[in-house]
């Protein structure tokens, strides 16, 4: 029994250690086999990258926009022929199977072996065609019990993989060689090594594009501040066109940039202002925009929000004058509130003057006056709707006024925003900025609305210059009117250029004519289709009688060329402060004029006259001429800038001389004027004048929500806001400007010593018992603060 257990405990022993070996060599084999497939994974992924990197680099070699055909370089070639030779490495030893040829050749004292001499005459072959070397590499395993060593040995040096080292080492060269050669039409051989290191890094990491935004350079900084001194460097003599070469030079990088941009996006290599002007916004507004910062207005400026709960925007037309006053800023500003209003888009209100009775009886005519302003808003409205045919239905209000005898005109009298109600406070007209302006003493315009335009009716330097010290007075006026509208306006309309050029000012009609005279055209054509004498009478005239609206003109060119108008009758309506004089002057001279009182030019008295004689150069847009234009009547008018509108019709003629107004004349009354196409009626009407209104003030913008959020866009398509992050060095100039005005205007010292009529800063007891108004607050009467 004992020499059995004796016997098989060496049995056991044995079988244990055989056992345990036994362990040992299967785990070693599966360590070693899961060796061999992580490094052939490996391998295979190598490549792969390798391969794609290498495809990357000829890609990008190419360039995306046409040039020049030039001679390609070596270089080039070398990486086009290395392409599908990697390919072919990729697609031999990047297979699945090699797993599987790997283990077959597996076993005890086996050789695992991969030749690499494909790879290596693949890529030296490309690197250098002369020589041809063979590497046979053979990779061994041997396999020994003790240690279970796993020892991979290549015949040669291997070290580092060789065909990277070669690659590397030819890319080195061939920065050397080419770096002073241009090539694919000005990119040097540098930008393009650089791209080739950056992807040979991207094998084993890829950039990752910095979020950061760079901050904003000198030149940048000189550049937006000279953009947006422009007003102030054109009020020192600096002209604009010399400010936008400064910019232009400044983001000389910039231009560049967008160069570059154009070629590859296939576009002509040309960069204008416009360009220059949005990438600047574009930069500004990022650097502002990674800091957080949001420009919600300066020292000056002091933002009011529209409330546009009830879905309409809010248009308020203000102006200097109203009905049954004739003139042009009464009569002009109602049709353009009824048509604005017939759009049904907008919530429109007219703000005109009150006036108490004793200037009424002064202004109004044939003593007409109203004891309330209900009485007058009724008398307002008949007189509309009798002319355009519809019920406009917009508000009319009243702001207190003073009638000035020396300026003969409407001077606001208190703070004439207030009567704006803040819920309203949308979009402002003013009609005739300058003159509502000259003494405001109250809210800035353009804090208490969101958009504010001015139209220019009158041309107040002419005017001024024929009075005494008229060329000083005339200085200091046209300065008074930059300030004003540059303080208080955002958008500036001229009828024409005969009016002062003044800051954000731009040139349009935006006046239309009565819908009754178009009609009366077209009767008169259809008068003479039927065969019927259209213009029984001659000619005539018919204007306010004062001086200045062409009654010297008109006399002084009959008087001239009396005997070349022999026979030559004129009628002239008018009345006016100037009558007597005029008629006495015109008997004194012998003239053949036949003086009558004033009516409305669609009279049927005024009718058959065929002949509508304006030699006046001190109107801004004539309202009569477009009258008689549409009427179908001949026009001899002024060759001047007021009359530039209706150049475009065949029936107006103009002259630059006085003999060429006599011979203008003769043709008038020897032919018969042309009808008026569909095209040209449409141009004087009131929907033309309205459309052009609200193109060229940028209304529709501003409608659309599109002025106070205007957008930039970057290049990646990310849109960011500008005008809320950049604050603007003109508007803080305005601000200023505007706070200055309100000092001024609020000592009446200074008021009464430029002109203004006294008591006028705020209106006065009758005004507040007629308007229904509380008293103004008490303030110091010579400070005003």
């Amino acid at each position: 029994m004992d020499n059995a257990t004796q016997t098989t405990a060496p049995n056991s022993s044995a079988f244990s250690f055989i056992s345990k070996g036994w362990r040992e060599v299967r785990d070693s084999a599966d360590a070693d086999l899961q060796l061999m497939k992580d490094r052939a994974n490996s391998f295979k992924n190598l490549a792969a990258s390798f391969d794609r990197e290498i495809e990357n680099l000829i890609h990008s070699a190419a360039p995306s926009f046409s040039v020049p055909a030039i001679r390609q370089s070596s270089e080039i070639d070398f990486m086009k022929k290395l392409q599908p030779k990697i390919s072919e490495f990729r697609r031999v030893y990047s297979a699945p199977e090699i797993s599987r040829k790997v283990m077959e050749k597996w076993g005890p004292r086996a050789k695992i072996g991969i030749d690499l001499s494909r790879i290596r005459s693949a890529i030296v072959a490309g690197v250098q065609e002369t020589e041809e070397e063979d590497m046979d590499g053979i990779i061994e395993y041997n396999k020994v019990r003790k240690g279970r060593r796993t020892m991979f040995r290549e015949q040669g040096q291997f070290g580092d993989w060789e065909p990277i080292r070669a690659l590397k080492t030819r890319l080195r060269e061939f920065e050397k060689k080419n770096s002073s050669v241009e090539i694919f039409g000005g990119f040097k051989n540098s930008e393009f090594v650089e791209k080739v290191k950056s992807s040979l890094k991207a094998i084993c990491k890829e950039p990752q594009e910095s979020k950061e935004v760079p901050p904003l350079d000198v030149p940048e900084l000189l550049a937006y501040w000279v953009r947006q001194s422009g007003p102030l460097l054109d009020q020192l003599g600096v002209r604009k066109d010399l400010c936008d070469k400064i910019v232009e030079g400044l983001c000389s990088k910039r231009k560049n940039q967008l160069v570059l941009r154009s070629l590859s996006g296939g576009e002509p290599p040309t960069v204008d202002n416009d360009k220059i002007n949005d990438e600047l916004d574009l930069r500004i507004a990022s650097v502002l925009q990674s800091t957080g910062h949001c420009y919600e207005g300066g020292f000056w400026t002091d933002f009011m929000k529209h409330d546009d709960s009830d879905g309409k925007r809010h248009v308020a037309i203000v102006t200097t004058a109203s009905l049954p006053w004739m003139t042009g800023t009464a009569v002009n500003p109602l049709y353009r509130a009824a048509y604005l209003a017939k759009s049904a888009k907008q919530n429109v209100t007219l703000l005109v003057p009150w006036l108490c009775r004793s200037d009424q009886e002064l202004v109004y005519p044939n003593n007409l006056t109203f004891s309330s302003p209900e009485e007058q808003e009724n008398y307002i409205r008949n007189w509309l709707e009798e002319r355009i045919g519809f019920k406009a239905d917009f508000k009319i209000s009243f702001y207190p006024g003073k009638f000035s005898k020396e300026r003969r005109s409407i001077i606001p009298a208190g703070d004439t925003s207030q009567f704006i109600s803040s819920k309203e406070a949308d979009i402002a007209i003013l009609e005739e900025p300058e003159h509502l302006n000259w003494y405001h003493h109250g809210k800035r315009w353009t804090d208490k609305f969101n958009h504010v335009v001015g139209i220019v009716h009158t041309n107040y330097l002419e005017y001024i210059k024929r009075e005494k010290n008229g060329a000083l007075q005339a200085f200091f006026v046209k300065h008074i009117n930059n300030w004003v509208t540059k303080a208080y306006c955002h958008k500036v309309l001229r009828l024409s250029a005969a009016t002062q050029d003044l800051p954000k000012s731009v040139i349009c009609n935006v006046h239309g004519v009565n819908p009754k005279f178009l009609k009366i055209g077209e009767k008169v054509a259809e008068e003479r289709e039927l065969g019927q004498q259209a213009f029984p009478q001659g000619a005539y005239f018919l204007g306010k009688m004062v001086w200045a609206k062409g009654y010297k003109e008109l006399i002084d060119l009959l008087a001239k060329h009396k005997d070349d108008l022999d026979g030559f009758k004129l009628d002239v309506y008018g009345n006016g402060e100037d009558a007597n004089e005029v008629q006495s002057t015109a008997k004194r001279l012998d003239l053949n004029l036949n003086f009558l009182k004033g009516r409305d030019h669609a009279d049927d008295s005024l009718h058959g006259y065929k002949v509508f004689i304006n030699p006046s150069v001190s109107d801004v847009l004539c309202t009569a001429t477009a009258e008689a234009l549409a009427m179908g009547k001949f026009v001899v008018c002024a060759d001047h800038p007021s009359n530039e509108f209706f150049r475009s019709f065949p029936n107006c003629l103009t002259y630059k001389t006085s003999k060429d107004f006599v011979a203008k004349v003769k043709e008038a009354l020897a032919n018969e004027p042309q009808p008026l196409t569909p095209e040209q009626r449409y141009n004087l009407s009131w929907e033309a004048a309205t459309q052009r209104f609200v193109e060229y003030s940028e209304l529709d913008r501003v409608l659309n929500n599109e002025h106070n959020g205007a957008k930039l866009r970057r290049s990646n398509g990310n849109v960011i806001a500008k005008s809320v992050s950049m604050p603007n060095l003109s508007e803080m100039v305005d601000g200023g400007l505007a706070f200055a005005h309100y000092c001024l205007t609020g000592n009446e010292f200074l008021r009464l010593c430029t002109g203004a009529i006294p008591g006028t800063r705020d209106y006065d007891k009758q005004h507040c018992k007629d308007l229904h108004l509380l008293p103004p607050q008490v303030e110091n009467p010579i400070y005003g603060w």
